[in-house]
């Protein structure tokens, strides 16, 4: 019996963005450079498979910085920290390194920024996210107020009008987002912007990208984590851009194959934390099914890198 014939759509770009791919980086040349065990306050990158093998490696993940001994090191992921958890490792004397993704930094800027200009900020982003927790943990309590929603900017209570400020959580939707932001000028005309939108390079190309693949494809698989943001980001913006079948995968293994029984065509994509050998597990389930034509839809090519922190650049 002769498999049927599948056209698969394979998003570019996808998959391992700069800053996870520096994130990474830092927990592995710590281990080289100070040897197992190594620390990390929360998750690194919100990916098992990637947090899985560091921990083989010798990485120890916690969530809270109480968690890890004072003669260890300790790394903070990606995602961004308050400014509490520095000023903690710091009062005791342990050795840190910070795995914020530069454009999450650019924003933690920004906020103090305003700030020091006398602005209140309000936020958009998700509650309880850590890149949230982190960017509003730059200030003092109750100096950013969080948005999710258009219906929250109707809501929120502000110190004045007229001296606001607002940032993003870089891994929103663009189009949710841009509404957001529309709702906040209506309300509050004078509330400055960034100078540079804060949604990063990677989400938003990972966005345009399904958006070019979903009207093509009869059904679509976003792989990452449930608790990836830009991965979720990426499931709703392949259901709106028109695609009737769009799910979210860890691992092949996920695949609810009888969801997409008759289907012609397949989009592929990932979220910004989740390694190019996942994305080639899920192609592959598909080539052992199906009689596969592989066409790339690529809609920007990226060359970004971050360097590492210079503490482990230098010999022990």
């Amino acid at each position: 019996m002769t498999n049927m014939p599948l056209t698969l759509y394979l998003a570019a770009p996808r998959g391992f963005c700069a800053g996870v791919d520096r994130a990474i980086k830092i927990v592995e040349m710590a281990l080289e450079k100070w040897g197992a065990p190594v620390f990390v306050r929360h998750e690194i990158v919100h990916n098992k498979f990637v947090v899985d093998g560091l921990r083989d490696k010798g990485a120890v993940f916690v969530e809270e910085l109480s968690e890890c001994p004072d003669d260890r090191p300790v790394i903070f992921s990606a995602h961004g920290v308050p400014k509490s958890v520095p000023s903690a490792a710091q009062a005791r004397n342990m050795i840190y390194v910070d795995a914020t993704c530069p454009l999450v930094s650019k924003v933690h800027i920004e906020a103090q920024r305003h700030a020091d200009a006398g602005l209140q900020i309000i936020m958009i982003g998700h509650a309880g996210h850590p890149e949230t927790i982190g960017t509003m943990g730059q200030l003092p309590d109750g100096d950013v107020l969080l948005v999710e929603t258009p219906d929250d900017v109707a809501n929120v209570t502000v110190r004045d009008e007229a001296q606001l400020a607002y940032v993003t959580q870089t891994t929103l939707s663009v189009d949710d987002t841009a509404d957001i932001v529309a709702a906040l000028q209506a309300r509050f005309p004078a509330i400055i912007g960034p100078h540079k939108e804060d949604i990063c390079y990677a989400t938003t190309n990972r966005q345009e990208a399904v958006k070019a693949m979903a009207p093509k494809c009869d059904a679509m698989l976003v792989v990452g984590a449930p608790n990836s943001s830009n991965s979720k980001r990426l499931v709703e913006v392949g259901a709106r851009a028109g695609c009737a079948y769009a799910q979210l995968v860890q691992r092949a293994d996920d695949i609810d194959w009888r969801a997409l029984e008759g289907i012609g065509s397949i989009g592929i994509t990932a979220g910004a934390s989740a390694p190019e050998v996942l994305i080639n597990e899920v192609i592959d389930a598909f080539k052992a099914r199906y009689d596969v034509t592989t066409e790339l839809v690529e809609t920007a090519q990226e060359n970004v890198e971050f360097k590492v922190p210079r503490v482990l650049r230098q010999p022990a």
